[in-house]
């Protein structure tokens, strides 16, 4: 049983990623709920998977951004709104006939949403107009997110 869960979660795993790597490329479809998915099932059933996933080029920022309690992107929280509202929406209008289902899964969107909504919004670090003396772009402090010095 154990590894039967443990699979189950790999494969849910692996599921996620491959989702929110397309929803790097198609506007339609979130990336960063996808990736958190993703990294709960890894953690619970391969640290290996999960070092990789949090480590990589792609994917990790994401998850990092998350965990930092810098937020997810605006466009994220919306896609994924939207996305989690179609779904259930259709699911409860059309596709579930008993009215305590409908509750159960309207009250599941409600919560989803409200979580999505409170979640800090990660703006990215703008960048400075003016170039550098070795022509870089500057980038504008960031704000230490612990507090205190951060030397």
């Amino acid at each position: 049983m154990k590894k039967l869960g443990k699979g189950l979660l790999l494969g849910v795993g692996t599921l996620s990623v491959a989702l929110g790597a397309l929803g790097i490329f198609l506007p339609l479809l979130p990336t960063t709920p996808f990736l958190l998915l993703a990294a709960i099932c890894y953690a619970r059933s391969s640290e290996r998977f999960y070092n990789w996933l949090t480590t990589n080029r792609w994917f990790g920022e994401y998850i990092r951004n998350y965990r930092e309690g810098k937020g997810i992107p605006l466009k994220q929280k919306i896609l994924a709104i939207a996305v989690l509202w179609a779904t259930i929406g259709y699911t409860a209008g059309f596709a579930i006939s008993l009215w305590w289902m409908r509750l159960i899964l309207l009250s599941i969107a409600i919560g989803v949403t409200l979580h999505l909504v409170h979640l800090k919004t990660f703006k990215p670090e703008k960048e400075d107009p003016r170039p550098a003396e070795n022509g870089a772009v500057l980038k504008s402090p960031s704000t230490n997110v612990h507090g205190g010095d951060s030397g």
